[in-house]
């Protein structure tokens, strides 16, 4: 590597010298506010300055009560210089650094709605853009072009069923609905705790990127990142500044401090000047572009993510599905169009495609996520290996100009979750509701999927995501499992467990023991299906739902209390009207709670969870107390199936494997 240095720096630094005398003059919009004080008003536009205002060493974008009607308040705040992404000729977007410390003080519980870093064509605030608009636009503007509108949304409170939560940033273009958006609980920031968020917006030209940490110094965590042309929505200059909203549901909006640093491109001025200044060099200029080409190609040891060649892992499995052209799924999703949409996961949106005149379910995995990356190819690789009527088909896949593409089968129903909750209680349509009959289906046909993963493979696999938004629903509501993104492959000999430096699965979906151990086991996919079962049958999410207060420890702890008090029928989803079999219900119900004990070795294997469910088996027996969580966990015997715990003649508390 040594030899290749000097020349690559040599033609850098050519092109960077000779470059920066052929452009025009570039001016900077560089300001700091440590902390804001009456006299920063001169600097500032308060465009609703009967609501913002600045108090307390703060900008309050909403403001304390102090006398003030609080209730569905909107304001925005810039800076009165304008802002200039780029030249007349749209040579190329300026660069941009900002860093800003957000406090947010409930004043309802739960608070809301949040508070958004803008950059904006003009000052003016849309009329009616209070509570779930944030201030960013309103009802008529939403998701027009004419909104001239890009913002990083601190949202606090799920006002739509696409949020992902009460405590997340997002990237919204012209529109309230996130380009995408990431929750902040697992980076350790509560946006409504009253505790100073410091955050850092980066705009290198091409990309957008956002920091952020809580009650800490340094640069903060990456928490989002995407490819972001500002020059296709925004016009030459912008207002840079916040905007902020309250509902119902209420808050105090502040910036405490506020640093911006962004180079301001300008007009060519010399026309004349600059025609001369790139005639002369042009040859020395490919040459050295030339040159510069010819070094990495035949020097580059790793591709450009340090990432083995994608291809040569996938073609490296002993069946890989069919392999698709880039250009093949953009005119089958109409080039993912927006209408074709299916939904959002935590890696990748889902379009409805036709190939072959066949429809089918096109994942465009997110390129800027190393985990996506990961997930991709280990869909590839696992499930393109499987075959079972239970699971999702991978039809095929696609790695090209970044660009990475899964092709399943199409699943008319679409996931389970979508059935399953309350959506008129959400605010949402009403979906038909499932019957039991249908339930225990769906429950028996992912029992089988996970049966044929854990015992009917050639090398065992767990899943490590179950969960209802993972299964998928046939035209006849047949259960398909799905989205094999965190699969791995058991090994029967080498290491004794997978570690991974994210604990991988869906909160609420995740045994005790995966908070200590940091890996996946057959014990750890079976609670997960425990849990399924509960959700599938209340017609309720796992996690904290804030109802009342028996179910705030969650579906499993709420469960194992109502059967402690022999009214485990009270569970069962109100929207079945008493409509099923009593015995077969509380079998199922008693189950579920088998799958969740919180010792993995008492925890039926999913042999025995399709023996109990054809009625071939009887209960595993589940005590009337939840057991406490003690570990390690000691086995209830040494005459286990040896599948389960048991590797050879030695005794192992987990299922052993390796991650790929």
């Amino acid at each position: 590597m040594g030899t290749v240095w000097f020349p690559q720096l040599a033609v850098s630094l050519f092109l960077a010298v000779l470059l920066g005398g052929a452009l025009s003059p570039v001016g900077c919009l560089t300001f700091n506010f440590s902390e804001f004080q009456n006299k920063d008003t001169s600097q500032l536009f308060m465009i609703n300055d009967t609501i913002s205002r600045i108090f307390g060493g703060a900008i309050q974008v909403t403001p304390d009560s102090d006398g003030l009607d609080f209730n569905n308040t909107f304001g925005r705040v810039f800076h009165r210089k304008q802002f200039r992404l780029y030249g007349k000729s749209k040579g190329g977007t300026a660069a941009f650094n900002t860093t800003f410390t957000l406090n947010i003080k409930p004043k309802t519980s739960p608070g809301g709605e949040g508070i958004a870093f803008i950059l904006a064509a003009d000052k003016a605030l849309p009329e009616a853009s209070y509570g779930q608009w944030l201030g960013i636009v309103n009802a008529t503007t939403n998701g027009s072009s004419q909104a001239k509108i890009v913002a990083v949304e601190f949202d606090t409170r799920k006002s739509y069923p696409e949020d992902l939560d009460d405590n997340h940033v997002g990237l919204n273009v012209n529109s309230i609905y996130s380009t995408k958006q990431v929750s902040l609980a697992d980076c350790g920031v509560d946006l409504s705790s009253n505790v100073d968020v410091k955050v850092r917006v980066r705009y290198d030209g091409k990309n957008i990127s956002v920091f952020v940490t809580q009650n800490g110094k340094g640069q903060g965590m990456l928490v989002l990142s995407l490819p972001l042309n500002l020059s296709q929505y925004l016009p030459e200059k912008v207002f840079v500044g916040f905007s902020a909203s309250t509902s119902t549901y209420t808050e105090l909006n502040c910036v405490r401090s506020w640093v911006f640093n962004g180079d301001d491109v300008g007009d060519d001025k010399n026309p004349e000047l600059l025609w001369v200044w790139i005639t002369v060099p042009a040859l020395l200029v490919l040459c050295g572009i030339a040159f510069f080409f010819y070094l990495q190609r035949n020097h580059r040891e790793q591709p450009e993510d340090a990432y083995p060649r994608i291809e040569d892992q996938i073609k490296g499995s002993s069946v890989a599905p069919r392999r698709f052209r880039l250009k093949e799924l953009r005119k089958a999703t109409g080039n993912f169009n927006p209408k074709n949409k299916l939904g959002r996961g935590g890696f990748g949106t889902v379009y409805k495609g036709f190939l072959e005149n066949k429809e089918v379910a096109v994942k465009r995995v997110s390129k800027d996520s190393t985990q996506g990356k990961q997930e991709f190819i280990a869909e590839v690789t696992t499930i393109g290996n499987l075959h079972h009527k239970n699971l999702v088909k991978l039809i095929g896949w696609c790695y090209e100009k970044r660009d990475f593409l899964l092709v399943y089968e199409f699943m008319p129903n679409g996931s389970l979750d979508k059935f399953i909750y309350d959506y008129e209680r959400l605010g949402n349509e009403e979906s038909p509701t499932l019957g039991w009959e249908k339930r225990r289906i769906i429950v028996y046909g992912v029992a089988e999927a996970l049966d044929y993963l854990h015992n009917g493979c050639e090398k065992r696999v767990l899943h490590r995501d179950i969960k209802a938004s993972n299964i998928m629903l046939d035209s006849d509501f047949s259960a398909k499992l799905g989205d094999f993104g965190l699969a791995r492959i058991v090994q029967q000999r080498g290491k004794d467990h997978h570690t991974t430096k994210e604990i991988a699965g869906t909160p609420g979906y995740m045994a005790p023991e995966t908070f200590l151990i940091s890996r996946a086991t057959v014990e750890t996919d079976i609670y997960a299906f425990g849990v399924l079962v509960l959700e599938v049958v209340c017609g309720r999410k796992p996690g904290n739902q804030n109802e009342d207060n028996d179910y705030n420890n969650g579906i499993v702890y709420w469960l194992w209390d109502l059967y402690r008090r022999e009214r485990i029928l009270d569970a069962v989803d109100s929207r079945l009207a008493g409509e099923f079999d009593e015995q077969g219900m509380v079998r199922m119900l008693v189950l579920g709670l088998a799958c969740c004990h919180p010792n993995p070795h008492h925890r039926p294997c999913m042999k025995t969870v399709l023996q109990v469910l054809t009625g071939e088996a009887p209960l595993p027996p589940v005590p009337i107390e939840r057991p406490s969580f003690v570990w390690p966990a000691m086995p209830q015997s040494f005459k286990q199936d040896p599948d389960i715990s048991l590797i050879g003649s030695q005794l192992s508390p987990f299922t052993q494997l390796t991650g790929r």
